[in-house]
């Protein structure tokens, strides 16, 4: 939220808003009756969307901790959620093998827009600017959806992709994979630009970011390292113990000074 307050979510069926900068929970969101897979927040921090084993998406009030609204579609786990251009949308992915796109303003409960071109379980979703939806898979794929064109893009990258994220000058996609590499992509042609190694990830879901100027890529292992590579030329710059258990998620401050990571071991932490 603008760098200042967190979003977590996990097993325990809960969403917490925190303070990290002093290690305070705030409020915590009870309403899931599975596992909390993701959770996004609209651009005035006034609402957020969460998703996971319920297969459907929670919309919230921040502030009063209400669900607004559920959306329903989804065959099966959602594993990724976040908002569209304008906070008008929402799009999610899971493991029904389909990205759906719904209509925050709408009161229909039903998605306006399901597309299900992949071969396995949808594992991360991200909106561009410019309204593209780009999407990994276990099925080996990243997938580029110009959703006013029209047209889908598929570049192949032959290992299970468990999270993708986008340069902040939005002309290259990162893609984390199942074979111990993180591969950087031009997002206009595909054309495999750098590959990022050193760390082990093997058999779970772990995120990828970059830091707000592009110079690093920041990933994390199952050992419990976190990794920083230089973009260009792929090499390690520095890396640490971060927790005892696999690392399964990354989030970049926007001011680039400090780094949240989330553990199987069941804490957060916030590195400077």
């Amino acid at each position: 939220m603008i760098g200042t307050y967190c979003l977590s979510c996990g097993k325990d069926r809960t969403l917490r808003l925190w303070n990290p900068h002093r290690g305070v929970p705030i409020k915590t969101y009870h309403g899931h009756g599975y596992d909390v897979r993701d959770v996004a927040v609209s651009s005035d921090n006034s609402k957020l969307a969460s998703c996971g084993g319920d297969r459907q998406l929670f919309l919230w009030d921040v502030a009063s901790g209400k669900v607004i609204r559920k959306f329903r579609g989804h065959d099966g786990v959602v594993n990724s959620v976040c908002y569209g251009p304008g906070d008008e949308t929402l799009v999610s992915g899971g493991y029904d093998q389909a990205v759906s796109v719904w209509d925050c303003r709408s009161r229909s409960f039903d998605p306006i827009q399901t597309m299900k071109p992949f071969g396995d379980s949808v594992t991360s979703v991200l909106c561009t600017p410019r309204a593209e939806i780009l999407a990994g898979s276990v099925d080996g794929t990243v997938r580029r959806f110009d959703v006013r064109a029209g047209c889908v893009y598929t570049d192949d990258l032959h290992h299970p992709v468990t999270s993708v994220a986008l340069s902040n000058d939005g002309n290259c996609l990162l893609a984390a994979c199942l074979d111990s590499h993180m591969r950087l992509l031009d997002k206009g042609s595909g054309e495999l630009l750098a590959q990022y190694e050193g760390h082990k990830h093997e058999s779970l879901k772990m995120d990828c970011c970059l830091t707000p100027t592009d110079a690093h890529v920041v990933g994390s292992s199952e050992d419990g390292r976190v990794l920083y590579w230089d973009l260009v030329e792929e090499r390690v710059v520095t890396s640490f113990q971060a927790h005892a258990g696999v690392v399964c998620s990354l989030a970049m401050h926007p001011a680039g000074d400090c780094l949240l990571t989330s553990s199987t071991d069941g804490s957060i932490k916030v590195w400077r």
